[in-house]
């Protein structure tokens, strides 16, 4: 079927992704750094879930949530990066319609997993500290798996009609996609449909999900610190900074590099491509790597029970 201005609809078979634009020259030896990054990835939340599930003194609602992170940063780099070094590596970039609209959802099954989950642990944190009494009644394993399920069941929920108006769009420009994995709006803007909708969507969840996390997050860290001041002793204000010092620095690397990522994609004819490509590379390689890293050094019972599994 021939549309005006000769574009031609057609139904994508394959898609084929070009990586990072600008350094397709160099891609060859990016793939090292990102493939390390990587693999620290995987044998740091892999050891992280480990320790947690088999050492039953860490069967506490803090380190439970933190399996769960690690279990959503093993789907969110496992989903992208293999794709992505088979790319760099082997110039294997040809991906299928229904392999990307799985890759895609995967990928914000998981960021938006991680955005429940990080407020969780800000509640969690803030019922420690501000209501220490009642910590353990509140927060059951009963209700960390009931927490667990809404996270899992809100994610799926607010991605899975991305995936159902992704099939109804039809497509008439290349099938060259200037990225190294999937993403909503990367695939929405080679359609010839109007996407609007597409755009409101992201914007909606952006603000009325994600925004939300975020304010939310703040006001439990903000009273939080409110009651932290009011400890009369110095020991136990100390004590109570550095429980949350572990929290904030992961809300602060998620947040960072996801929301500037989502951004760029939304508003991608403003920036430029490379820092597109840029922002969206960083958002899937760096988080998923230091999260373990922070826990592991900052939490010293985690750090114990990991030594131990060595010696």
């Amino acid at each position: 079927m021939m549309l005006a201005g000769n574009h031609t609809i057609f139904d994508p078979v394959n898609y084929i992704f070009t990586g990072i634009p600008g350094t397709e020259e160099s891609q060859f030896w990016i793939a090292f750094p990102f493939c390390l990054i990587y693999v620290v990835s995987l044998f740091g939340n892999s050891l992280l879930l480990f320790v947690i599930v088999t050492e039953r003194s860490l069967q506490e609602p803090m380190y439970l949530f933190v399996s769960m992170l690690a279990a959503a940063d093993l789907l969110l780099s496992t989903t992208t990066v293999p794709k992505m070094l088979a790319l760099f590596w082997f110039r294997a970039g040809e991906i299928s319609f229904a392999a990307c609209l799985t890759q895609m959802f995967f990928i914000h099954v998981s960021f938006m997993a991680e955005s429940a989950i990080l407020l969780a642990m800000a509640f969690d944190r803030y019922v420690a500290i501000c209501d220490p009494l009642r910590y353990t009644a509140v927060l059951t394993k009963s209700v960390i798996g009931k927490m667990g399920l809404a996270v899992v069941t809100r994610s799926i929920c607010i991605i899975f009609p991305l995936i159902v108006l992704m099939k109804q769009l039809k497509f008439c420009r290349t099938n060259r996609l200037p990225h190294a994995y999937c993403e909503h709006m990367i695939i929405a803007r080679l359609a010839c449909d109007n996407i609007t909708v597409h755009v409101w969507y992201g914007v909606a969840v952006a603000v009325l999900v994600i925004g939300l996390d975020i304010v939310l997050i703040a006001v439990s860290y903000g009273l939080i610190l409110r009651a932290v001041f009011l400890l009369p002793s110095k020991e136990a204000r100390l004590k109570a900074l550095r429980t949350c010092g572990s929290h904030v620095c992961i809300i602060l690397m998620f947040y960072v590099s996801s929301v500037f990522s989502s951004l760029a994609h939304l508003f991608g004819n403003i920036i430029p491509g490379y820092i597109v490509n840029l922002l969206a590379n960083l958002y899937v390689l760096i988080p998923p790597m230091l999260n373990p890293i922070v826990y592991g050094v900052i939490r010293k019972e985690i750090l114990k029970r990991v030594i131990n599994v060595f010696y």
